[in-house]
């Protein structure tokens, strides 16, 4: 699905990323983990096309996207949930879900797509006619979540999902993400300060640290890690 090799990236002369390496595959969740600076923004901005990277590869189904900008990424399947939500607050719930089926497939599928919105965020159907900026911030984070899976992504960017939210909100959009993952087969990568959040649904992990690949494993593996409990879980 999504292969990363030998990234490196930055803005202008500041390289930030150093040879970051990891893969997604089909149905997976892997989590991009790491503290405030550690490099995982420019890292989700490289795979999207928003920045280009300095050298490296990021493969998608085989096919090298480094080169390519965002809208041909997003068509391709790709799709990101970004940090802090960005919706036209303005807008009401269901006109920004509305932005979510941004090509003829998805604009065809958008009524089932918005049945499948309300299933899983039921509080979007009773709202869709507010402004989104009246909502709550939680119910804000439903509707970008909600507003990209519309987007019928092969690969789900959720980048930094739980910040500033309550903890029983972020657990109910990880819990769709890992259903999406586990019947839809859509690979999610969940990108994530929050490192036993993460750990809990993610089926791999890499924690960044300066800009590199610092740690990888198994969910389970990271968990047990001493250096992982002693800096980021506090054991």
């Amino acid at each position: 699905m999504l292969k990363v090799s030998g990234l490196n990236a930055g803005y202008g002369s500041v390289n930030i990323l150093w040879d970051i390496e990891f893969t997604v595959d089909d149905g997976q969740i892997a989590a991009i983990l790491g503290g405030n600076g550690a490099g995982k923004t420019t890292m989700v901005r490289s795979i999207t096309g928003m920045i280009r990277p300095s050298s490296g590869s990021v493969l998608f189904d085989n096919e090298e996207l480094c080169q390519k900008n965002s809208r041909y990424i997003l068509n391709k399947g790709i799709v990101q949930v970004p940090e802090g939500r960005q919706l036209f607050t303005e807008m009401t719930v269901l006109e920004n879900l509305e932005m979510g089926a941004f090509n003829k497939v998805t604009k065809e599928h958008f009524q089932t797509n918005l049945k499948k919105a309300y299933g899983w965020f039921p509080k979007l159907e009773e709202r869709a006619k507010q402004a989104a900026g009246t909502l709550s911030g939680g119910e804000q984070q439903m509707v970008a979540v909600a507003r990209a899976l519309i987007g019928e992504p092969k690969l789900l960017i959720l980048d930094e999902p739980s910040l500033g939210l309550a903890p029983n909100i972020v657990d109910d959009i990880l819990r769709v993400a890992s259903d999406m993952a586990k019947n839809d087969g859509i690979s999610v990568l969940l990108v994530e300060q929050d490192i036993t959040k993460a750990l809990a649904c993610a089926d791999i992990g890499y924690v960044i640290e300066n800009g590199k690949v610092a740690l990888s494993g198994t969910a389970e593996e990271l968990q047990a890690n001493e250096h992982v409990k002693k800096a980021y879980l506090g054991i």
